[in-house]
Formats: C-alpha cells, structure tokens, sequence
C-alpha cells in the first residue's frame, strides 16, 4: 500500500479494511506491506509504472508487479478488484 500523510482516502481504507484485511483469505495471500509514496522503492521491486496516487495498492509476487489498485472508492470496489489481480497472478489456491 502506497501512502502518504494527510491522504483521507488512505485514512478511509484503514478505518473500513485494515481491520478485517489479514483476517481475509485476500489478505493472507497478499501481505499488506505499507510504503511512503516519497520514499525510495525496495531495488527488488518491479513497477509497471510511476506511483502517483494514494492509496495505491501493488500486488507483487517475486518482486514484479502483478496488478494494482489506484484510489479507494469504497469497499466492494476494493475487494473485487483485489480478487481479479489476485485470480490473474495465481495466487489463488482454490484453483
């Protein structure tokens, strides 16, 4: 999860999804690791593109970016785009 301070989007998803998040099967597939949006990224990660909003959300499996989510617009909207990353990255263990 890219962040930055101030961000009420950001502030939102904590109140309405990081509680329940690694409660989720969603979120013990994809670990939340939360990261400034001004710090330097890790050298082992691979974005298809620039950071620019926040929150944006990048699913990375061995360091290369699988899909992301840009902006929180609301729950459903966030659980099922996380869903289809996840299904098109495999890493879906049911299949």
């Amino acid at each position: 999860m890219f962040e930055r301070p101030g961000c009420r989007w950001c502030a939102r998803w904590n109140d309405e999804i990081a509680p329940i998040y690694p409660l989720t099967d969603a979120g013990r597939r994809a670990a939340l690791l939360r990261h400034d949006i001004s710090a330097a990224l890790a050298p082992e990660w691979e974005l298809e593109r620039k950071v620019v909003f926040t929150p944006t959300f990048v699913v990375l499996e061995d360091g290369r970016e699988m899909g992301r989510i840009e902006g929180y617009a609301g729950q459903d909207f966030f659980w099922g785009f996380l869903d289809q990353i996840l299904e098109t990255a495999g890493k879906d263990d049911d299949g």
